[in-house]
């Protein structure tokens, strides 16, 4: 497994990302949808990975939801930075991550995203990829 450090700009959200899979062949997304276009997205996930998301101050966190409210996308109230959307599963500290690539200290190793369209999902179904696709993760709240 490959180690991978990063977070915010700030500092208060930090990620370790535990991936076999090497950055020159991930296949980062760019989800269509009108957020992600604004945050200029490239994600990265690995379902045979791990990814745990460390947060300092609690109150520095937004969990924005929006669409079908079925993950939490991460943004640090401080910074600015989109580090990662959650999906909690079933409890609030465990779930599937999907991480902005751009977070992480060895982004420049990674390839362009691709373009990803997901708006013919329902709720159920988007859930169930994300349980596929993404990475098991665990959110750490100080």
């Amino acid at each position: 497994m490959n180690e991978f450090k990063g977070g915010c700009h700030c500092g208060n959200i930090s990620v370790l990302y535990k991936t076999g899979i090497a950055p020159e062949d991930a296949l980062p997304r760019a989800c269509q949808c009108e957020f992600c276009r604004k945050h200029n997205t490239s994600a990265v996930s690995d379902p045979e990975g791990d990814l745990t998301i460390d947060v300092r101050d609690r109150d520095k966190l937004s969990r924005y939801q929006f669409s079908l409210n079925a993950a939490d996308f991460l943004i640090c109230r401080d910074c600015g930075v989109y580090v990662a959307a959650f999906m909690p599963d079933p409890d609030d500290s465990h779930g599937f991550a999907t991480l902005m690539s751009v977070t992480l200290d060895d982004r420049a190793r990674y390839p362009q995203a691709e373009p990803s369209v997901y708006d013919g999902e329902d709720e159920a179904g988007r859930r169930q990829r994300r349980r596929e696709r993404w990475t098991p993760a665990i959110l750490k709240i100080d």
